[in-house]
Protein backbone atom coordinates (compact mmCIF):
# COMPACT_ATOMS: atom_id res chain seq x y z
CA UNK A 1 0.00 0.00 0.00
CA UNK A 2 1.44 3.80 -1.07
CA UNK A 3 0.45 6.93 0.36
CA UNK A 4 2.96 9.26 -1.32
CA UNK A 5 0.23 10.93 -2.93
CA UNK A 6 -2.41 9.88 -1.74
CA UNK A 7 -1.35 11.94 1.63
CA UNK A 8 -1.86 14.88 0.44
CA UNK A 9 -5.68 14.51 -0.89
CA UNK A 10 -6.33 12.37 2.10
CA UNK A 11 -7.69 15.53 4.07
CA UNK A 12 -9.33 16.64 1.10
CA UNK A 13 -11.35 13.21 0.68
CA UNK A 14 -11.88 13.08 4.55
CA UNK A 15 -12.96 16.49 5.38
CA UNK A 16 -16.82 15.51 6.19
CA UNK A 17 -15.27 12.75 8.41
CA UNK A 18 -16.46 13.64 12.19
CA UNK A 19 -12.99 13.72 13.94
CA UNK A 20 -14.75 15.86 16.82
CA UNK A 21 -16.58 12.87 17.56
CA UNK A 22 -13.37 11.04 18.61
CA UNK A 23 -11.93 13.75 20.17
CA UNK A 24 -15.17 14.22 22.28
CA UNK A 25 -14.75 10.51 22.94
CA UNK A 26 -11.10 10.56 24.27
CA UNK A 27 -12.25 13.81 26.99
CA UNK A 28 -15.12 11.27 28.01
CA UNK A 29 -13.35 8.40 28.63
CA UNK A 30 -10.59 10.42 30.24
CA UNK A 31 -13.15 11.95 32.80
CA UNK A 32 -14.94 8.29 33.72
CA UNK A 33 -11.67 6.44 33.91
CA UNK A 34 -10.12 9.73 36.28
CA UNK A 35 -7.34 9.62 34.26
CA UNK A 36 -5.08 12.44 35.30
CA UNK A 37 -2.29 13.08 32.97
CA UNK A 38 -2.42 14.84 29.62
CA UNK A 39 0.34 12.97 27.66
CA UNK A 40 -0.65 10.95 24.86
CA UNK A 41 0.36 9.00 22.07
CA UNK A 42 -1.97 9.41 18.73
CA UNK A 43 -0.35 5.96 16.49
CA UNK A 44 -1.21 5.77 13.07
CA UNK A 45 -1.77 9.67 13.22
CA UNK A 46 -1.90 9.96 9.38
CA UNK A 47 -2.03 13.43 8.61
CA UNK A 48 -2.30 14.95 12.01
CA UNK A 49 -6.05 16.38 12.08
CA UNK A 50 -6.69 14.34 15.52
CA UNK A 51 -3.36 14.61 17.01
CA UNK A 52 -4.04 18.75 16.36
CA UNK A 53 -7.16 18.81 17.32
CA UNK A 54 -6.14 17.14 20.53
CA UNK A 55 -3.37 19.48 21.60
CA UNK A 56 -5.59 22.02 20.90
CA UNK A 57 -7.45 20.78 23.66
CA UNK A 58 -4.71 20.92 26.25
CA UNK A 59 -3.07 17.22 25.62
CA UNK A 60 0.44 16.86 25.24
CA UNK A 61 0.48 14.54 22.23
CA UNK A 62 3.03 12.37 20.12
CA UNK A 63 2.29 11.56 16.58
CA UNK A 64 3.84 7.96 15.49
CA UNK A 65 2.70 7.06 11.73
CA UNK A 66 4.50 4.39 8.76
CA UNK A 67 3.65 7.24 6.11
CA UNK A 68 6.59 10.20 5.67
CA UNK A 69 4.49 11.68 3.27
CA UNK A 70 1.22 11.31 5.84
CA UNK A 71 3.58 12.86 8.47
CA UNK A 72 4.98 16.00 6.46
CA UNK A 73 1.42 16.74 6.42
CA UNK A 74 1.11 16.53 9.72
CA UNK A 75 3.80 18.26 10.67
CA UNK A 76 3.31 21.06 8.58
CA UNK A 77 -0.49 20.81 10.07
CA UNK A 78 0.97 21.38 13.61
CA UNK A 79 3.78 24.25 12.75
CA UNK A 80 1.21 26.01 10.69
CA UNK A 81 -0.97 26.42 14.19
CA UNK A 82 2.20 26.69 16.51
CA UNK A 83 1.41 23.27 18.57
CA UNK A 84 4.35 21.34 20.12
CA UNK A 85 3.33 17.80 18.42
CA UNK A 86 6.47 15.55 17.99
CA UNK A 87 6.06 13.18 15.39
CA UNK A 88 7.95 9.87 14.87
CA UNK A 89 7.77 7.52 11.65
CA UNK A 90 6.86 4.29 13.74
CA UNK A 91 5.64 1.46 12.56
CA UNK A 92 2.83 0.20 15.42
CA UNK A 93 3.69 -3.20 15.09
CA UNK A 94 7.41 -2.09 15.84
CA UNK A 95 6.76 0.19 18.52
CA UNK A 96 10.70 1.96 19.90
CA UNK A 97 10.90 3.22 23.18
CA UNK A 98 9.05 6.22 22.54
CA UNK A 99 8.60 7.21 26.38
CA UNK A 100 5.71 6.31 28.59
CA UNK A 101 2.36 7.63 28.18
CA UNK A 102 -1.10 8.22 29.85
CA UNK A 103 -3.24 7.64 27.11
CA UNK A 104 -2.88 6.16 23.74
CA UNK A 105 -4.93 5.85 20.86
CA UNK A 106 -5.08 4.30 17.45
CA UNK A 107 -8.12 5.51 15.62
CA UNK A 108 -10.05 6.25 12.38
CA UNK A 109 -10.24 2.27 11.75
CA UNK A 110 -6.26 2.17 11.74
CA UNK A 111 -6.08 -1.00 13.35
CA UNK A 112 -7.71 -2.53 10.31
CA UNK A 113 -4.86 -2.00 8.04
CA UNK A 114 -2.70 -4.70 10.16
CA UNK A 115 -2.32 -8.15 8.28
CA UNK A 116 -3.17 -10.98 10.39
CA UNK A 117 -3.59 -11.95 13.98
CA UNK A 118 0.00 -11.52 14.80
CA UNK A 119 0.43 -8.01 13.90
CA UNK A 120 -2.54 -7.31 15.72
CA UNK A 121 -1.07 -9.06 18.98
CA UNK A 122 2.22 -7.24 18.38
CA UNK A 123 0.84 -3.52 18.42
CA UNK A 124 -1.22 -4.62 21.83
CA UNK A 125 1.87 -5.76 23.37
CA UNK A 126 3.52 -2.53 22.67
CA UNK A 127 1.26 -0.44 23.59
CA UNK A 128 0.99 -2.20 27.09
CA UNK A 129 4.31 -2.06 27.03
CA UNK A 130 4.44 2.40 26.61
CA UNK A 131 1.40 2.68 28.89
CA UNK A 132 1.95 4.01 32.25
CA UNK A 133 0.35 1.66 34.83
CA UNK A 134 -3.72 3.07 35.37
CA UNK A 135 -2.93 4.64 31.39
CA UNK A 136 -6.15 4.12 28.76
CA UNK A 137 -5.75 2.64 25.64
CA UNK A 138 -8.41 3.35 23.20
CA UNK A 139 -9.19 1.89 19.50
CA UNK A 140 -11.77 1.88 17.04
CA UNK A 141 -12.57 -0.56 14.19
CA UNK A 142 -14.75 -1.95 11.35
CA UNK A 143 -17.04 -4.05 12.74
CA UNK A 144 -17.78 -7.37 10.99
CA UNK A 145 -21.25 -6.30 10.10
CA UNK A 146 -19.75 -3.39 8.39
CA UNK A 147 -16.76 -5.63 6.89
CA UNK A 148 -19.84 -8.25 5.45
CA UNK A 149 -22.60 -5.98 4.57
CA UNK A 150 -21.30 -2.68 3.94
CA UNK A 151 -18.01 -2.79 1.98
CA UNK A 152 -18.44 -5.84 0.24
CA UNK A 153 -18.54 -5.78 -3.36
CA UNK A 154 -19.75 -2.18 -3.22
CA UNK A 155 -18.61 0.91 -5.16
CA UNK A 156 -18.06 4.29 -3.73
CA UNK A 157 -17.83 7.31 -5.80
CA UNK A 158 -16.87 11.19 -5.40
CA UNK A 159 -16.83 13.81 -7.97
CA UNK A 160 -16.11 17.31 -7.57
CA UNK A 161 -14.15 19.98 -9.93
CA UNK A 162 -10.75 18.85 -8.46
CA UNK A 163 -11.04 15.40 -7.72
CA UNK A 164 -13.41 12.76 -8.77
CA UNK A 165 -12.66 8.07 -7.58
CA UNK A 166 -14.27 5.45 -7.81
CA UNK A 167 -13.62 3.47 -4.75
CA UNK A 168 -14.51 -0.52 -5.42
CA UNK A 169 -14.50 -2.88 -2.17
CA UNK A 170 -14.19 -6.81 -2.96
CA UNK A 171 -13.65 -9.42 -0.09
CA UNK A 172 -10.93 -10.50 1.08
CA UNK A 173 -9.39 -14.32 1.25
CA UNK A 174 -9.18 -13.87 5.09
CA UNK A 175 -12.46 -14.12 6.99
CA UNK A 176 -13.91 -10.46 7.89
CA UNK A 177 -11.91 -8.50 5.22
CA UNK A 178 -11.71 -6.56 2.27
CA UNK A 179 -9.56 -5.06 -0.45
CA UNK A 180 -10.50 -1.74 -1.36
CA UNK A 181 -9.22 -0.50 -5.29
CA UNK A 182 -9.48 3.03 -5.81
CA UNK A 183 -8.68 5.49 -8.71
CA UNK A 184 -8.30 8.92 -8.50
CA UNK A 185 -8.33 11.23 -11.00
CA UNK A 186 -6.77 14.90 -9.68
CA UNK A 187 -7.16 17.89 -11.64
CA UNK A 188 -3.71 19.61 -12.48
CA UNK A 189 -4.27 23.25 -12.96
CA UNK A 190 -0.64 24.16 -14.72
CA UNK A 191 -1.52 21.38 -17.83
CA UNK A 192 -5.06 21.86 -17.33
CA UNK A 193 -5.80 17.34 -17.22
CA UNK A 194 -6.54 15.60 -14.60
CA UNK A 195 -3.55 12.86 -12.96
CA UNK A 196 -4.78 9.90 -12.74
CA UNK A 197 -3.54 7.89 -8.89
CA UNK A 198 -4.15 4.05 -8.45
CA UNK A 199 -3.95 3.03 -4.60
CA UNK A 200 -4.95 -0.43 -2.88
CA UNK A 201 -5.63 -0.72 0.73
CA UNK A 202 -6.42 -3.89 2.47
CA UNK A 203 -8.35 -4.06 5.90
CA UNK A 204 -9.34 -7.08 8.17
CA UNK A 205 -10.85 -6.85 11.25
CA UNK A 206 -11.92 -9.15 14.17
CA UNK A 207 -15.43 -10.39 16.42
CA UNK A 208 -15.28 -8.10 19.37
CA UNK A 209 -14.57 -10.85 21.38
CA UNK A 210 -11.56 -11.85 19.64
CA UNK A 211 -10.48 -8.22 20.13
CA UNK A 212 -11.04 -8.54 24.34
CA UNK A 213 -9.16 -12.17 23.96
CA UNK A 214 -6.37 -10.85 22.25
CA UNK A 215 -6.42 -7.20 24.82
CA UNK A 216 -6.11 -9.72 27.91
CA UNK A 217 -3.51 -11.80 26.72
CA UNK A 218 -1.42 -8.42 26.45
CA UNK A 219 -2.66 -7.44 30.43
CA UNK A 220 -5.38 -5.29 29.61
CA UNK A 221 -8.05 -5.50 32.34
CA UNK A 222 -11.54 -3.77 32.43
CA UNK A 223 -12.38 -3.67 28.96
CA UNK A 224 -15.41 -1.48 27.30
CA UNK A 225 -16.78 -1.73 24.12
CA UNK A 226 -19.16 0.06 22.59
CA UNK A 227 -20.70 0.97 19.13
CA UNK A 228 -20.57 4.33 16.65
CA UNK A 229 -19.70 6.76 19.02
CA UNK A 230 -21.68 6.23 21.77
CA UNK A 231 -20.88 5.40 25.29
CA UNK A 232 -23.26 1.94 24.90
CA UNK A 233 -23.22 -1.77 23.97
CA UNK A 234 -22.83 -1.29 20.34
CA UNK A 235 -25.89 -2.38 18.13
CA UNK A 236 -25.86 -5.15 15.61
CA UNK A 237 -25.91 -3.16 12.90
CA UNK A 238 -23.00 -0.61 14.74
CA UNK A 239 -20.19 0.12 11.71
CA UNK A 240 -17.67 1.27 14.25
CA UNK A 241 -16.79 -0.56 17.38
CA UNK A 242 -14.66 1.13 19.99
CA UNK A 243 -12.47 -0.45 22.73
CA UNK A 244 -11.91 1.25 26.28
CA UNK A 245 -9.47 0.21 28.58
CA UNK A 246 -6.69 0.63 31.40
CA UNK A 247 -3.57 -1.11 31.67
CA UNK A 248 -3.67 -2.45 35.42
Amino acid sequence: MSYERFAYLYDQLMQDVPYDKWVTMIEEYTKKYSIKGKKLLDLACGTGEISVKLAGEGFEVTGADLSSDMLSVARSKADGLGLPIQFFQQDMTELDDLGDYDIIGIFCDSLNYLQDEQAVKQTFNGVYRLLKKGGLFLFDVHSVYKMDHIFADATFTWDDEEITYIWNSYIGEAAYSVEHELTFFVYDEPSGKYDRIDEVHFQRTYPEGYYVELLEQAGFRKIEVTGDYLLEAPKPEAERIFFAMIKP
